[in-house]
C-alpha cells in the first residue's frame, strides 16, 4: 500500500485533471507511439500557438479523473496515453493531431474524446480534423456578407459615373 504522501500526490493530480476536463471544451486522448522527440517538440509548438495544452497522462489518474467528471473512458485510456485539451476553439486539438498525423505518416492516433459536453468517437474526432478553423469558417462567412453589399456598391458606382456623363468602367477600358 502506498504511503500517505505519495496517496495525496496522486489525489492531488486526479483533481487537477478533473477540473481541467470539466472546464475543458474540447479533450482529445492520443496514442501517441512511435513520435520522435523532435515531432514531439514540432506537436507541442502547435499545441501552444493554438492554446491546446497537451500532456502525458497516467491511465489510471486519467480514468478516475474522466469518472469525477462523468465520463466513461475506461477503453480508450490504454497503452501510451496523451490528452490535448481547450477552453478556446474546441477543433483545435482534433485538427492540429489530424493534420500532423498527415504530414508525419500517421504516427498519432486518435482514441476519443469530448467537445462540447459530448463524448465521440475516433471516427468523429477525425472528421473533425478536417474542419478549417473557426477564424477561417469565420472569415468564410464574413465574406460570404460582403460579396453582394461589394457588387452592389460596384453596380452604385457605375451609375454615378453614367449620370455624371462619364463613360462606365467597362467601355472605357474597351
Amino acid at each position: 500500500m502506498p504511503n500517505a504522501k505519495v496517496l495525496e500526490s496522486k489525489k492531488a493530480v486526479v483533481e487537477n485533471l478533473t477540473g481541467k476536463i470539466k472546464e475543458a471544451s474540447s479533450i482529445v486522448f492520443v496514442d501517441y507511439k512511435g513520435i520522435t522527440v523532435a515531432q514531439d517538440n514540432e506537436l507541442r509548438k502547435q499545441f501552444r500557438d493554438a492554446e491546446v495544452e497537451y500532456s502525458v497522462v497516467k491511465n489510471t489518474l486519467t480514468r478516475f479523473a474522466t469518472q469525477n467528471a462523468g465520463y466513461d473512458f475506461d477503453e480508450v485510456l490504454n497503452g501510451t496515453t496523451a490528452m490535448a485539451c481547450t477552453t478556446g476553439d474546441p477543433i483545435a486539438p482534433a485538427r492540429i493531431i489530424c493534420e500532423f498525423a498527415k504530414k508525419n505518416k500517421n504516427t498519432l492516433t486518435i482514441k476519443g474524446g469530448v467537445v462540447e459536453g459530448s463524448v465521440l468517437t475516433a471516427e468523429q474526432l477525425n472528421g473533425f480534423g478536417e474542419l478549417p478553423s473557426k477564424n477561417a469558417l469565420v472569415a468564410s462567412v464574413l465574406g460570404t456578407f460582403l460579396a453582394p453589399i461589394s457588387s452592389l456598391a460596384f453596380v452604385l458606382d457605375q451609375v454615378r459615373i453614367q449620370k455624371e456623363g462619364g463613360a462606365p468602367a467597362a467601355e472605357a477600358e474597351a
